[in-house]
């Protein structure tokens, strides 16, 4: 009998709903032909859009049906011109991760050997590491509740027990399975600024603790400048890096930049129940309705939640179809065929999202 999913559908704003409907079809299609797996999905009410025209981002049914799930697909969320009162944008996608704790925020970042980055690329090099961003608490913590006052503002970063030793667990298991996948030698960076924060040596401190449990993986420190120039210089070295919440805002969106831009970014925030699985990209509202917005990060982040449902329900077919999708992707966007004008070329939303449909048999 085939596994049965429930997967709570926010589509976004801007060009979310444009990047989501190929995305579910693709995925819906998938699972029809297998006889492994079945997914459901439900559309449910969040974001910008739905703030400006009822006062609520996150509604309570919305939140209740998206714990209730199996998994969450989150699209581009926000608009530039819908603020909350304080002058802060739309974000739902902050809100999930906080109600459910979803502690790990999981970027891949991968170029292939001969594939397209604005790096120079040595020959026989290759991209493939993953960057784990802690992502409730960090300077992220006071999201909205920040201190202001007529001279000064003050905003407070929190780094607590609980949930970094949950975040380091994940890394190291997660650096363990690239390993026995061949996809990394088993290295795991602490990305911090311990050398000026206490915050921070109290981050490193506790994964000092974590990695002397896992004395076959290696592990080793990175101030956040200097990993921001590595990443430039060598990012190719890299296997596993785990960062604070804004850290790892900002060096994920510089990971985005090595395989060519934020449409080619998935995303997924893990807990130990629930996940979203979201592009890293914004909703660019200037291009909304057009056909030019790119599908693939949006797609790759439906592979991550086939991948992460397979390994956690124990459905090897999910896993397999994740790994077609992301080949796929990677050959279309190598080929630059039947790509959006941000790679290079002349397809439109539903026709790049096509093709990767007819290389899957879909």
């Amino acid at each position: 009998m085939a596994a049965a999913f429930d997967i709570a559908v926010f589509g976004g704003d801007g060009i979310g709903p444009e990047i989501t409907a190929p995305t579910v079809a693709l995925l819906s299609k998938l699972a029809e032909t297998s006889a492994e797996y079945d997914l459901t999905f439900t559309n449910h009410d969040a974001g910008a859009t739905h703030y400006a025209k009822t006062g609520e981002s996150l509604p309570a049914a919305s939140l209740e049906a998206a714990g209730a799930a199996d998994a969450i697909l989150l699209s581009a969320m926000g608009l530039p011109d819908v603020r909350y009162d304080d002058g802060t944008e739309i974000s739902p996608q902050i809100d999930l991760r906080k109600a459910f704790k979803l502690f790990a925020g999981v970027r891949p970042v991968r170029v292939a050997e001969g594939g397209e980055t604005p790096l120079k690329m040595p020959a026989g090099k290759s991209i493939d590491f993953v960057l784990i961003r802690e992502s409730t608490e960090g300077l992220f913590y006071t999201q909205g509740r920040g201190e202001v006052s007529q001279d000064e503002a003050r905003e407070t970063l929190l780094i607590t027990r609980d949930i970094s030793e949950k975040l380091f667990e994940f890394t190291f298991n997660l650096a363990k399975d690239r390993k026995a996948q061949g996809r990394g030698p088993g290295r795991v960076t602490c990305v911090d600024k311990a050398n000026v924060f206490r915050a921070f040596a109290f981050f490193r401190e506790m994964f000092d603790a974590e990695a002397a449990k896992h004395p076959e993986l290696t592990a080793d420190h990175a101030y956040v400048d200097a990993t921001a120039l590595w990443m430039v210089q060598k990012p190719w070295d890299f296997d596993v890096l785990v960062t604070e919440n804004m850290f790892g805002d900002i060096l994920s969106d510089l990971g985005a930049g090595l395989m060519g831009g934020l449409g080619l970014a998935p995303s997924a925030d893990i807990g130990l129940e629930q996940a979203v699985f979201q592009p890293c990209h914004g909703s660019a509202p200037d291009i909304a309705g057009q056909g030019k917005a790119n599908p693939f990060a949006m797609i790759l982040s439906g592979a991550m939640m086939l991948d992460w449902l397979g390994l956690k329900h124990e459905v090897p077919a999910m896993c397999a179809d994740a790994a077609r999708i992301r080949e796929a992707v990677e050959d279309q966007v190598r080929a630059r065929a039947d790509v959006t004008a941000d790679l290079g070329g002349n397809a439109t939303t539903s026709q790049a999202a096509e093709a990767i449909g007819k290389k899957l048999g879909c």
